[in-house]
Order: structure tokens, then sequence, then C-alpha cells
């Protein structure tokens, strides 16, 4: 088991410095990119003669490397800086980028988590729902609208919330995440104005994205149902909702556990274009302004927390899995 933990965190580990690797590539070597835009700037604003030496120690400021030193030594540098959290100065804001992501974090992660989480409720429900009644009219009228509802894209559904509730009904706000006149705090007002702006990003992620869940159930729900140690369960007696939790629910949900850490992951990636249709600042929308902006410190920044968010997922699913259902261990017997 220590030996399977120990690959895992070697592999995540690797996939962090391979994609910090890349960004370094792309800022340090891409015509035209970066290094050069920022050179451009800083000299366009700096008046009289131009002191390439400031120049430079600028772009470090801003991007954590220095032209001027090897480029070996602009790697070490690079990366320390990144792996101790220090991902430069955004060129718009003029702030530290790891400031501007850290504050925006905790909302991008309000709503995916709570998004998720509820996908992932009423999927369960809903295909245990189906599955006990397979056939009936409730099973395929729940088959066609959660094929329906999964097949519509999640930000076509915030397009459409928030015209219609928004703009037009004008019964939830249109952007901002919180009331700006209400104290920050633990307080009802607070809270209630947190819920009511984060209300249509999250419903246009759970309406589109349930649907799969359900499915996914229900399939599940209907293999375990036909399994031999169901039927022996039922003839040794044992009540029907220890039957229906214990046997049933319990070996359907096992195999969709992993999707649902990965999804908490790959569904950042979606944050950039939802957070833009309802003007949510979280880490999704600074990504999005920092492109239009060409602020790549800041692009840089939010594409490294994004993807390292889905390597966390990946392997918190792959280390945890095998503790959840022993059946899928493979090697986590190795030690033994």
């Amino acid at each position: 088991m220590v030996n399977r933990i120990t690959k895992r965190v070697a592999q995540a580990l690797l996939t962090v410095v391979v994609v910090v690797t890349l960004t370094f590539g792309m800022i340090r070597l891409m015509p035209g990119g970066p290094m050069d835009y920022l050179k451009a700037q800083l000299i366009q604003s700096s008046s009289g003669s131009v002191d390439m030496q400031r120049i430079n120690a600028l772009v470090e400021a801003y991007t954590n490397i220095n032209p001027e030193k090897p480029v070996l030594q602009q790697y070490i540098d690079y990366m320390s800086a990144v792996l101790s959290g220090d991902f430069g100065r955004s060129v718009v804001y003029n702030q530290p980028v790891s400031e501007i992501i850290m504050n925006a974090l905790p909302w991008t992660l309000l709503v995916m988590v709570v998004s998720i989480l509820l996908m992932f409720a009423i999927g369960i429900v809903l295909g245990a729902i189906m599955a006990y009644n397979e056939g009936e009219r409730i099973d395929l009228g729940s088959t066609v609208v959660g094929i329906l509802l999964n097949s519509i894209p999640y930000y076509v559904a915030g397009i459409l919330l928030v015209y219609v509730l928004g703009y037009q009904l004008q019964w939830f706000p249109t952007g901002g995440r919180m009331n700006t006149e209400t104290m920050v705090g633990f307080n009802y007002a607070f809270i209630a104005g947190v819920i009511h702006h984060a209300a249509l990003p999250i419903a246009s992620l759970v309406i589109t994205g349930f649907g799969g869940w359900a499915l996914t159930m229900r399939g599940n729900s209907i293999r375990v149902l036909g399994e031999d140690y169901l039927r022996v369960a039922q003839l040794r007696g044992l009540p029907s909702r220890r039957i229906s939790l214990w046997y049933v629910g319990r070996n359907a949900i096992l195999p969709m556990y992993t999707g649902l850490l990965i999804s908490i992951g790959f569904i950042f990636g979606g944050s950039v274009i939802l957070e833009q249709i309802f003007r949510y600042p979280g880490v999704g929308y600074y990504l999005y302004q920092s492109i239009g902006a060409r602020d790549y410190p800041l692009m840089m920044g939010g594409f490294i927390i994004i993807t390292v968010t889905v390597v966390i997922g990946v392997f918190i699913a792959d280390v945890t899995y095998g503790f959840i259902d022993p059946r899928a261990g493979g090697d986590n017997n190795e030690s033994y």
C-alpha cells in the first residue's frame, strides 16, 4: 500500500512539474509572447532613455524570469518561485497573481463543489428510482429527460437562465458574487446574498449534468439487481431497506466515486466560460480576462491552478478508491 501511494504521489508531482515546465517554455520561447510583450509595454511606458537593466528587473518581477540570466538558471528560478506559490505579478491589476487567485478560488470552489454534489445526489436518487421502476413510465420519462438535458451544453443553459431569470424577470442578479452593501461575515444578509448570486451558475451546471449521473446510476443499479448475492440476501430474509441501501445502493455508487472526484477537477476548466457568462469573479473569470488583456502572468497562474486541481482530484480518487472498494484494489495487496 505504501509503495502504491508513493508511486501515485510521484506521478502527481511529475505531472505538476511538466505543466510548470510547459508554462516556462511558453513564457520564455514563444515568439511575440509574454517576454517580448512585457518588454515592449515597459519600454513604451518608460520616459526618456531606456534602462534595459531596469526593464529586465521589472520583467522578472512580473514573470519570475530574468532575461539576462542563463536559460537553465531562469528555469530553476521560475520553478522555485512557482512551486513556492509565487506566480508573478498581474500586468492589468498590478497585484501578485497568487493574491488574485487566492481571493477568487473560494468563490469558484463554492459554485463548482456545490454543483457537483447536487448533480451527484440528484442523479443517485433519480437513477435508483428509475432502476427500481425499470420499464415503467417514470423510468422511460426520466430517461428521455435525462438524455435531453445532458445533451445541452451548460453554457447554453447559463445564457438562457441569465436572460430569462436575470434580465427579463429580474429574479436573480446578472453579475457579481455578493451584495456589495452587506457586511462580509457570518450573517444572514451576507450568506443570502452569496447564495442569491451563485444560484444561477449552480443551476446551469446541475440542470445539464444530473441526467448523466442518473443514467449511470440506473445502469449500475440494474446490473447489481441481477447479481446472485442479492438473491441470496433476499432468501435470507434481510429487510428491504438494508438490501436497497447496503447491497444495491452501495455497489451501484462505488463505480461512480472516481468519476465524482475527477469531475471536480475537470469542471474547473468549464468555470472559464461559466463565470464569464454570469460575470462571477472567480478563477475562470480572471483567466478569461487575462486572455483578452494579454496579462500573461495571470493567465499562466490560472492555468497552473486549474491543472493542479485536476491532478489533485485524480490523485485523491486513485488513492482512496482502494479503501472504499477493496475488490478494486488490484495492486493494493502488493505490500501484504
